[in-house]
């Protein structure tokens, strides 16, 4: 089965089990992933604060000041979110976990609200 495959019937599974998230946070938090391995000196797992962590950083990254507004639009407004998003991933296969894993590791990891407030710097300014 090629990876398109893979990835069309993954989502087909989604749509079923779950409507709450729009498909492009499913691909965000997939993308956020990487954004976070490429930072690290050598591939590992993430924790669910590190991936957290990581979707506030590449939100901004990817969207600057708009990013609390794209995330909603996604319908992730909370990282409980993010945790829901990533459990779905395990589920359809696209996600390993380890068995210390637990959705609950993405429960009130940070406020939306304070850390997209706060966190942007514009680029080129010190």
């Amino acid at each position: 089965m090629s990876d398109f495959a893979t990835l069309d019937a993954a989502f087909a599974q989604i749509r079923e089990r779950d409507g709450r998230y729009h498909e492009r946070g499913y691909l965000f938090v997939l993308a956020a992933l990487e954004f976070a391995q490429h930072r690290l000196p050598a591939r590992r797992h993430l924790s669910g604060r590190e991936l957290a962590w990581a979707c506030r950083d590449f939100a901004l990254e990817q969207f600057g000041l708009l990013a609390p507004t794209v995330l909603d639009h996604w319908g992730i407004t909370r990282t409980e979110d993010l945790g829901r998003i990533v459990f779905m991933l395990i589920d359809v296969g696209l996600l390993a976990r380890q068995e210390s894993d637990r959705i609950e590791d993405f429960d009130a990891v940070y406020d939306f609200a304070e850390v997209f407030r706060a966190g942007y710097r514009w680029p080129g300014v010190a």
